[in-house]
C-alpha cells in the first residue's frame, strides 16, 4: 500500500509525515499481526482510514477485534472514513492532534 495508497491515505500522509503535528509518523506499519495505515509509536496512537468496504458488518467485528488486540498492547486506535480525510482533512488533523495531546 505504500506504492499505490488510496487518495484519502496520501492525502493525509501530506499533513502527518515530517512531525507536522509535532510527533513522527509511520505509515503501514506492522504491529502484532496487523499492518497499521498509519503509526505514532511514542505516543502510542494508530489511525486507521477506512473505505467503505468497513460499513460491512463482518468487517466491523473484525476492526472491532482488532482495535482491541491493539489496546492489549496499550494502542490507542482512531478511525477516520476517506471522506472525512478528503473532504474534512481540517476537522481530521484536530482530531489527530487532540490525541496526540492527550498522549503527552
Amino acid at each position: 500500500m505504500r506504492q499505490a495508497p488510496t487518495l484519502a491515505e496520501d492525502v493525509l500522509w501530506q499533513h502527518v509525515r515530517g512531525g507536522q503535528l509535532g510527533a513522527r509518523f509511520r505509515r503501514q506499519h506492522v504491529i502484532d499481526r496487523y499492518i497499521a495505515d498509519f503509526i505514532c509509536l511514542n505516543k502510542k496512537l494508530i489511525i486507521g482510514v477506512d473505505g467503505d468496504y468497513h460499513h460491512d458488518p463482518e468487517q466491523q467485528a473484525a476492526d472491532a477485534q482488532r482495535t482491541a488486540d491493539l489496546a492489549t498492547l496499550g494502542f490507542v486506535v482512531i478511525r477516520f472514513s476517506n471522506e472525512a480525510v478528503i473532504y474534512d482533512t481540517k476537522q481530521v488533523l484536530t482530531v489527530i492532534s487532540q490525541y496526540l495531546t492527550q498522549a503527552s
